[in-house]
C-alpha cells in the first residue's frame, strides 16, 4: 500500500529562523516557498481562513521533503515534547557526524548530547533542537554490515 515517505510536516514559529537553521545549517535546499490559502486548503485542515507560509526543502539525494509551515491564521502552539503521544522527532543521515556537530555547536544550537556510538556499532547518533525545540536526531552510518 505504502510507495514511499513523501514528507515530513513541521509547524514553526518564525519561517525566516527555521530557513536559516534547515537551510542554511544543515544544507537543505528549497523546492518552493510559497503562501497557502483558499477553499481546498480550508477543507482539507477542517478550519476557516487557514493561510500559511509553506517551504518545501530537500536533502542531497532529493527523495525525503520536509516541509515547514508557517500558520498566518492560527497562531503556533507549543504543548510538545519528546514524550508528547504522536510524533516524537525525526532524523537526518550525514557524512561525518563530530564535523557537523561541531559545526552546529559553534553556529548555537542545541544538542542533548555530543555524538555517541551505538551499542551494536552500527551508527554514531545525536539529537539537537531546531529553532522551536523540535528534536531531531543526526546520525551517521559507521558499520553498514
Amino acid at each position: 500500500m505504502i510507495k514511499d515517505v513523501r514528507h515530513v510536516g513541521i509547524v514553526v514559529s518564525d519561517m525566516e529562523k527555521s530557513l536559516k537553521f534547515y537551510r542554511d545549517l544543515l544544507g537543505l535546499k528549497i523546492k518552493s516557498l510559497v503562501n497557502e490559502q483558499g477553499e481546498f486548503l480550508d477543507n482539507m485542515l477542517a478550519h476557516e481562513n487557514v493561510k500559511n507560509k509553506v517551504a518545501k526543502l530537500y536533502a542531497k539525494n532529493g527523495n525525503v521533503l520536509v516541509e515547514l509551515i508557517n500558520s498566518k491564521s492560527y497562531g503556533n502552539k507549543k504543548d510538545r515534547d519528546f514524550f508528547t503521544i504522536g510524533a516524537s522527532h525525526f532524523a537526518f543521515t550525514v557524512d561525518d557526524l563530530e564535523k557537523t556537530y561541531d559545526y552546529l555547536i559553534k553556529n548555537g544550537v542545541k544538542f542533548t548530547a555530543p555524538p555517541q556510538q551505538t551499542p551494536d556499532g552500527f551508527a554514531k547518533v545525536t539529537f539537537c533542537e531546531d529553532p522551536d525545540g523540535t528534536p531531531i536526531e543526526l546520525v551517521e552510518v559507521i558499520n553498514a554490515d
